[in-house]
């Protein structure tokens, strides 16, 4: 993909580098094999049937060419703050910065939103039949809570559910093989399509939802300043990190199909648990029901502690107004923008189902990778004073080729709710300006 310099001479930060290679690896994994897979199976059978294996395989392609464009703007540019501080260096226009650090802050808002839905879905259903509304309005709160509690309550929850998690995702490759070994099941599925649908055209609508699976990656941008020899240790953990997460959903996509009928799978707003079901197998359901709801509040948490951190992180900017700034006396954490992200993700999980909000989040985070592209394309001459990773120009390009045909697969309704989200951050970032015009102007005025 490119190649990896000497490590010398690394750009000076206040923060400790203490993350090595193999950290750094593990939490990309941890970030990217999250829930998405627990309940979006099923999505992806209504449009490719059983041939679930096919969009992952595009949406891994995808996700590869794109982390060589992070591999190398993280590692040419080892600062926290991600695709937005890229935007800023290559296009110099507080507007478009703002607007690409709004657009992540709300694909965590719209990722909590599907999550805290499928949390009320039929995972918990097989546990204890209960309103699904009620379900999702104390689940959100509950992570609030968390989030308002502390980072490092966050943290080490998260820790706890990540091997947890991994655990379930073990547990149905396992399944899935002693079925497959006993002589059960279906391989013809494997090559079975949707009625009514073109095998490339379901290919291409599932692509999308598969996509929101290997998302989680581009968070590790954040690490950059912590991060021990970055332009060895990024390209190394990011794509060994991402091609795990695709051997680990590829198995389990095929075994799913194996084990389960193609219709029975697409209905199911718990997938997996149709694996455990379905086997025949002395495996109690009402545990893995319970690994799988472990694994949706995790990825739910990490993704409302994101869009806290990124709201105060603008307003620190004085790219959102002030007040989203302000930070609890007592527990240090971003007070009012953890209530606004709260209130936000409440609101959308009433917009629509686990399929359109995830939908929703590839479309915003498609936006902000092809700005990533293209802004690698815009630095590619910009001399540093460090060595780093460098991918072939032709990477850059093949991503955004590939990010602008994904975001034609979008429906309307997606596109709606994606506009939603620039028109309310543009207001906001002009009551920002505003303010900040204001504040200047009696600062020279007292002067």
């Amino acid at each position: 993909m490119g190649e990896t310099l000497k490590e010398s001479d690394e750009p000076k930060t206040k923060l400790a580098r203490g993350i090595t290679t193999w950290l750094l690896f593990f939490f990309i994994v941890g970030d990217t094999l999250g829930a998405g897979i627990y309940t979006l199976v099923g999505s992806m059978a209504q449009d490719v049937g059983g041939a679930i294996w096919m969009p992952l395989i595009l949406a891994l392609v995808l996700a590869l060419l794109t982390a060589g464009t992070y591999a190398e703007l993280i590692t040419k540019y080892p600062h926290a703050g991600g695709a937005a501080r890229y935007a800023e260096r290559a296009f110099n226009k507080d507007y478009v910065t703002f607007l690409i650090g709004f657009l992540m802050l709300s694909s965590g808002i719209t990722t909590a939103a599907a999550l805290a839905n499928a949390f009320a879905g039929d995972y918990l259903q097989a546990l204890i039949e209960l309103p699904p509304v009620p379900v999702t309005l104390i689940f959100i709160g509950l992570l609030v809570a968390i989030n308002l509690r502390g980072v490092r309550e966050s943290m080490i929850a998260n820790v706890a559910a990540t091997l947890i998690e991994m655990t379930g995702l073990i547990i149905i490759i396992v399944v899935a093989a002693l079925v497959f070994g006993s002589g059960d099941g279906d391989v013809s599925r494997l090559t079975t399509y949707a009625e009514g649908i073109s095998p490339l055209e379901g290919a291409f609508a599932a692509t999308v939802t598969a996509f929101f699976s290997f998302l989680g990656f581009e968070a590790a941008a954040n690490m950059a300043e912590e991060v021990k020899h970055p332009s060895r240790a990024y390209p190394r953990a990011l794509f060994g990190a991402i091609l795990t997460a695709g051997v680990v959903y590829l198995s389990i996509a095929i075994g799913a199909s194996i084990v389960v009928p193609t219709d029975q799978l697409a209905s199911s707003e718990a997938p997996l648990l149709e694996v455990i079901t379905a086997s025949g197998l002395d495996f109690p359901p009402w545990l893995f029901s319970l690994i799988a709801l472990v694994a949706i509040g995790n990825g739910a948490l990490l993704f409302m502690v994101m869009a806290s951190r990124a709201t105060y992180g603008l307003a620190e900017a004085n790219l959102l107004p002030r007040m989203f700034g302000q930070v609890a006396p007592t527990r240090r954490t971003p007070w009012v923008a953890i209530l606004v992200v709260g209130a936000a993700t409440i609101a959308m999980s009433f917009i629509g189902d686990v399929g359109t909000l995830a939908d929703t989040t590839v479309l915003l985070l498609v936006l902000v990778f092809i700005s990533a592209n293209i802004s690698a394309l815009v630095l590619k001459k910009d001399v540093v004073a460090h060595e780093y990773f460098k991918a072939p120009r032709i990477v850059s390009i093949l991503a955004l080729v590939a990010s602008v045909a994904l975001l034609t697969q979008q429906s309307a309704l997606t596109w709606m709710i994606g506009g939603g989200y620039v028109i309310v951050g543009s207001i906001l970032f002009l009551i920002a300006r505003v303010a900040r015009r204001r504040e200047i102007n009696e600062e020279t005025s007292r002067a």
